[in-house]
């Protein structure tokens, strides 16, 4: 695992959705693409789900998923967790993940109370594995997002990617169920050039650079 931590310039685009109520994990599914992310930049792409509340000192939060940055990596694809205890990206190289892979992330909390315990799981390999587990104030639910982030001053190309089988688990020890139309949702729209597909509202979608010639709607 590798650690780092940078500054970046303004410029992000979010293509998915926010949750509108709370909610104690998500799972979801998400596919490697080869973004034309500039390197020695601040540009990055990352496909991730994250678990954030508002508190007294700011936003708390917890994030996982890969990701490609300009600023480290030689151009490869990494997995990655982001949270505010550490306030930095921590790196997880000993999962090789390249353009056309699918894994599923996990991320969650088995407690209640004010500050507990919220995990990123990764499947890998035929099992579930440990990324990171993180006492943050978070409470048992949390504001639950989904999203392609791009971060760029200069818009890069970025491959159709697709993110499916979401779900939300309903309280620390309770099921998972589908993030469909029936869950309160803040959907993100397409935006400067980044086009948001949703093939079924919204556990199932594709986010890219649109089309040439195609204004995003």
């Amino acid at each position: 695992m590798q650690r780092a931590k940078v500054v970046p310039a303004p410029g992000y685009h979010h293509l998915g959705a926010t949750s509108s109520g709370t909610w104690s994990g998500v799972l979801a599914r998400l596919e490697v693409v080869d973004p034309g992310v500039r390197s020695n930049t601040f540009d990055f792409l990352a496909t991730r789900v994250m678990a954030k509340a508002e508190t007294p000192d700011g936003t708390a939060w917890l994030e996982a998923g890969w990701a490609e940055t300009g600023w480290d990596g030689n151009g490869k694809q990494r997995l990655y967790t982001y949270d505010t205890n550490r306030d930095s990206w921590a790196f997880y190289d000993q999962y090789e993940v390249k353009p056309g892979h699918r894994f599923w992330i996990y991320l969650q909390t088995e407690q209640d109370g004010a500050t507990p315990a919220w995990q990123a799981w990764l499947w890998w390999g035929n099992g579930w594995h440990l990324l990171t587990s993180q006492e943050l104030p978070l409470t048992g639910r949390a504001k639950i997002e989904q999203y392609v982030e791009v971060h760029t001053d200069k818009p890069f190309e970025v491959p159709k990617l697709r993110v499916d089988n979401v779900s939300l688990k309903d309280g620390p020890l309770g099921p998972l169920t589908y993030w469909d139309e029936r869950i309160a949702t803040a959907p993100g729209t397409s935006a400067d050039g980044y086009c948001l597909n949703w093939i079924t509202r919204y556990d199932n979608w594709t986010a890219s650079s649109c089309p040439q010639g195609v204004t995003p709607p």
